[in-house]
């Protein structure tokens, strides 16, 4: 499957002030697989070092941290050869040997001519729990998220569909397919972005399967924790995550830790918490007072809301049924409402937006304001095509935007200085490369 990423990972090749790369994200999202194959199609050959798997590999960075030293003992040890420029070591699981991480500083200063790309499904655990030291300025990073849902129509064979969605949000124009690529966003809902789940829909169309595999992955965040946290943490991780759903369900939306259990505080939840986040499986949304940009000058560390990273999980978490989703029916308004806010959440974050949100004394709400092309763009989300909107109104009112995004299920458009997106093309929202 076709992961969008990979363009960022030639640009990185190319850049001439490369450094080491480290790819952050979740697990099963792809890293492994996706990294293996850009350099089996862009290197002569690729040396895959893993150090969960491999612990003979530790005691090659246990010694001195000399990299032409580290470079020789790799090779004797995997019985290959290592070219410079031509040759993609990847150290996978690297949060698992600490001395590894902390060679990526010398590599970046001494032997910057190998090409070496650094993975780990739990280095940002790991880094949180400070059990290692950061080569700070000496790396690159790169977030991978999820399949979006640009990535779920190309391993779907609609790029046709794709185009023609992308062509419609540059001219502002109705998409002639409008209808199945709703239908193909409700799908989307339920499936979510994991590439063994995705694979799992595009084999067998079996959604029995499809939770199946979304219930293993969600269990295995769990286990994670536990590697890095005490059995009484573990369980608060286990309190936070499960809550989420009925965080969302609200009136106020905003993270409270008296949802996760009645006598629940900040202070003793607050490191579970943070692993959470440090392990990419909730995306942060953060309250921003004023509507100016930059927002960031107005936001408020202390209220937020947060959203799993998966509209999958999402959806396997609130316990709807597939068929109800996929039809449409059945389903509270509500409910849809927050199922299509998370589903912008994580289509945003896929595209490197900071997420923030807005209100109004409480009185009114708005889903999530963006820093876009310089500009503090606000968006509104529906669920389905009426688009009246209250919160909307107000901040336009106060802040005069350059321009507005609303979020529906109505086709495109640009009326009253609001751009009119459908749910499905929230993937297009992008900063501009011009």
């Amino acid at each position: 499957m076709e992961r969008l990423i990979k363009d960022k990972l030639i640009a990185w090749k190319n850049n001439i002030y490369r450094k080491p790369l480290i790819v952050y994200g979740a697990r099963q999202i792809g890293k492994t697989y996706t990294i293996l194959d850009f350099g089996k199609s862009e290197y002569d050959n690729v040396l895959y070092c893993n150090f969960e798997e491999d612990k003979e590999l530790h005691q090659i960075f246990k010694k001195s941290l000399n990299p032409e030293r580290i470079i020789d003992s790799l090779m004797a040890h995997y019985s290959t050869s290592i070219m410079k420029e031509k040759t993609l070591i990847f150290f996978d699981e690297i949060q698992a040997c600490e001395e590894a991480l902390t060679s990526l500083k010398y590599f970046n200063e001494a032997a910057n001519e190998y090409h070496i790309i650094a993975a780990g499904s739990l280095l940002g655990l790991a880094l949180n729990h400070g059990a290692f030291s950061f080569p700070v300025g000496k790396v690159d990073m790169i977030n991978m998220f999820p399949m979006n849902f640009e990535e779920f129509l190309l391993a779907t064979n609609n790029k046709k569909l794709r185009d023609l969605i992308v062509e419609s949000y540059h001219s502002y124009s109705p998409m002639s397919l409008h209808d199945l690529a709703m239908d193909l966003y409700r799908i989307y809902l339920v499936v979510g972005g994991y590439p063994k789940v995705v694979k799992t829909y595009i084999e067998t169309k079996d959604f029995n399967l499809v939770r199946s595999e979304q219930s293993s992955i969600s269990n295995a965040y769990i286990s994670d924790m536990s590697k890095y946290a005490t059995p009484n943490e573990t369980v608060k991780c286990m309190e936070i995550y499960n809550s989420i759903f009925a965080q969302l369900g609200k009136e106020t939306t905003k993270f409270q830790y008296s949802v996760v259990t009645p006598k629940a505080r900040s202070k003793n939840y607050d490191i579970a918490l943070s692993w959470l986040k440090a392990s990419r499986v909730v995306i942060n949304c953060t309250l921003t007072k004023e509507g100016f940009y930059p927002l960031t000058a107005t936001e408020e560390l202390q209220t937020f809301k947060i959203y799993y990273c998966d509209i999958g999980l999402f959806t396997l978490k609130g316990a709807l049924a597939p068929n109800k989703i996929i039809q449409n029916i059945g389903i509270q308004d509500k409910v849809r409402g927050i199922i299509s806010e998370s589903y912008v959440a994580t289509q945003l974050n896929s595209n490197g937006f900071k997420l923030f949100y807005w209100n109004s004394n409480n009185t009114s709400e708005l889903d999530f304001v963006i820093h876009l092309n310089g500009e503090a763009i606000p968006i509104e989300v529906k669920s389905a095509d009426n688009v009246r909107s209250k919160s909307l109104k107000t901040y336009i009112s106060k802040y005069n935007p350059k321009y507005s995004i609303r979020i529906s299920s109505k086709n495109f458009g640009f009326e009253n200085n609001i751009q009119s997106i459908p749910l499905y093309a929230v993937f297009c929202i992008k900063e501009s490369t011009e």
